[in-house]
């Protein structure tokens, strides 16, 4: 749904435009912050950090069963040098298809030995990626009776030894192992990026249509939780000396090339966002720039891929953002 705009104020050096839920005084909290909770929150408790999904150990040992597979969450894409966009999981892990596995009608031919080495994924729990067609995603019952997603058909994997977010040692594995695309079919070099959604009506992204920006999702991260990131799957980040109200961004020039903006993304192309607040900046560098509960967000040139969280805490300004825009301010 398109987002509703309010009154627009000049404060500063800026122009801020703002949602219909308008960010007022009572939005600016100097302890902008959330804890991680669930899995996150248990391993900074016992102060050692929960295992990323799909993260298990390279030979395949202690890999759960397909009873006990783990669901995908918020899918996301992840952009790949060599192979080109792949699907991933909310943790950034790759997803995999298996050639002797059927699409029409889905069939599993990945069982015992296999499924150690290849952990299924787990139907349910799952959200597409910004852009992907939802109608795509289904499920298969396995041998054993469990339930297994399905992308385009083709059910979906993790690879044992594959072991941080942003990994691709499955591709190509015994020349019948490759990561899933936003269709279902191989990744591929040059396939189709899942487009994002159409900005809200009256709205137009600067640079015209082709340059669209990309969507926003939730990804999970082990030490910080929930987390947002952009349509490629980078962390998304906060700077704790702008302002919410004015709403106002205090990083320019190198700043700004250092932490990219995150440019204008339309509320129905974002997933897992809270709407309170969301709305957009018209920066005095002439950029529009997506806040957050109203916090502009911006990404970091020191994350190489998705699952990057590199940026966190630095200069003690810097964080990651919660879902509903609040500071993560464990490191």
């Amino acid at each position: 749904m398109g987002i509703k705009r309010g009154t627009t104020l000049a404060a500063a050096a800026i122009v801020v435009v703002l949602a219909a839920t308008a960010c007022g005084p009572s939005d600016d909290k100097a302890a902008d912050t959330t804890k991680p909770v669930g899995a996150a929150a248990a391993a900074q408790d016992n102060k050692a950090p929960a295992a990323a999904d799909g993260a298990y150990g390279s030979d395949g040992a202690g890999a759960a069963p397909a009873s006990d597979a783990k669901p995908a969450g918020q899918l996301a894409m992840a952009s790949n040098d060599k192979v080109g966009p792949v699907l991933t999981d909310s943790a950034g892990f790759t997803l995999y298809r298996f050639d002797k596995d059927t699409a029409k009608p889905p069939k599993s031919n990945c069982d015992g030995d296999c499924e150690k080495t290849w952990p299924v994924v787990a139907a349910g729990d799952v959200t597409a990626a910004a852009g992907m067609d939802p109608a795509v995603l289904g499920e298969v019952v396995r041998t054993d009776g469990s339930k297994q997603l399905t992308v385009g058909g083709w059910p979906a994997y993790r690879y044992s030894k594959d072991t941080k977010a942003g990994d691709l040692n499955g591709q190509g594995v015994g020349g019948v192992w490759f990561a899933l695309a936003a269709d279902g079919k191989k990744a591929a070099k040059g396939a189709a990026t899942p487009a994002p959604a159409a900005p809200a009506e009256g709205e137009a992204p600067a640079g015209g249509a082709a340059e669209a920006a990309p969507g926003l999702s939730v990804a999970k991260d082990p030490k910080l939780g929930d987390h947002i990131v952009d349509g490629k799957g980078m962390t998304v980040y906060r700077f704790k000396k702008d302002t919410a109200w004015p709403m106002a961004s205090n990083c320019t020039g190198d700043c700004v090339a250092k932490w990219p903006v995150v440019p204008p993304v339309d509320k129905a192309n974002a997933k897992g966002i809270v709407e309170k607040g969301y709305s957009v900046l018209d920066r005095p560098d002439g950029k529009k720039q997506q806040a957050i509960d109203c916090w502009p967000v911006y990404t970091f040139t020191g994350d190489k891929k998705p699952g990057d969280v590199n940026g966190q805490g630095v200069g003690g300004t810097w964080y990651a953002v919660s879902p509903d825009g609040k500071l993560i301010t464990i490191q």
